[in-house]
């Protein structure tokens, strides 16, 4: 039987979960990709990562290619951990 609170509210966002669930097969991410990936605006990618990363579950890398800004991100162990946990709670939830 789960509880409810067994669910990691950071993750109720689609938006976030979709973040979390592209950053887990995949080593580092641009922000153009994950944006074309998710279908999402800007400012919505920035703010749901701006989110994650404070809560230390994602990683940011800022550099320039060429004289571009390139933004990348990653999960962290601990964002790792704290969303394979909330998977764990949402198949407990639906009993499998």
């Amino acid at each position: 039987m789960i509880k409810i609170n067994q669910l990691n509210k950071e993750f109720e966002s689609r938006v976030r979960l979709g973040i979390m669930s592209v950053l887990m097969v995949n080593d580092w991410v641009d922000f153009s990709e994950m944006k074309g990936l998710l279908e999402i605006t800007d400012g919505n990618l920035a703010s749901h990562n701006n989110a994650l990363e404070k809560n230390g579950y994602i990683e940011v890398k800022k550099e320039f290619v060429g004289k571009k800004p390139k933004t990348s991100y990653r999960v962290t162990q601990s964002g790792r951990q704290a969303f394979t946990d909330h998977l764990d709670a949402l198949e407990k939830l639906l009993g499998r």
